[in-house]
């Protein structure tokens, strides 16, 4: 299995909360797992977000951000170029997408489209999500529409 993983999914990896269960048991399956390089950036931000809402300590946000830029070149780092911020483009107004996410969802179509098989898309997004399915992307977890 290919699997693409957005920064909501990703960053289950690294804090415990609703779900991160299963990305784990996703990720062990997986063949390969990419991103869109953006995510390191959103990755850093959901952390500090983290700490500034009280949900982690620094100490901890910080421990784990560490972890996760290490695991970072265990990552198929998908490059956000022209090609993929024109897709994103068309994507976001088409479907009303805000703009990460739709550079998100844009990357993940044109990996699909460049390795000619089925990419996992592993979002917790429920509008992302939707939109993965509209695509003809798979989308993960796969009951995330019925919360």
């Amino acid at each position: 299995m290919i699997l693409y993983l957005d920064t909501s999914a990703l960053i289950k990896r690294y804090i415990r909360e609703d779900g991160s269960d299963e990305v784990e048991k996703r990720v062990q399956k997986a063949a390969v797992i990419g991103s869109a390089t953006i995510t390191r950036a959103e990755v850093a931000a959901a952390f500090a977000k983290a700490v500034r809402i009280g949900l982690i300590k620094r100490e901890t946000a910080q421990r784990d951000l560490e972890t996760f830029r290490q695991d970072w070149a265990d990552y198929e780092r998908l490059d956000v170029n022209e090609v993929v911020v024109a897709r994103a483009d068309a994507l976001a107004w088409q479907h009303g997408l805000r703009g990460y996410d739709a550079v998100q969802l844009a990357t993940a179509l044109m990996w699909h489209e460049t390795l000619e098989s089925d990419v996992t898309f592993a979002t917790y997004d429920k509008e992302l999500w939707s939109m993965a399915r509209l695509v003809g992307l798979e989308p993960f977890p796969p009951d995330l529409d019925e919360d």
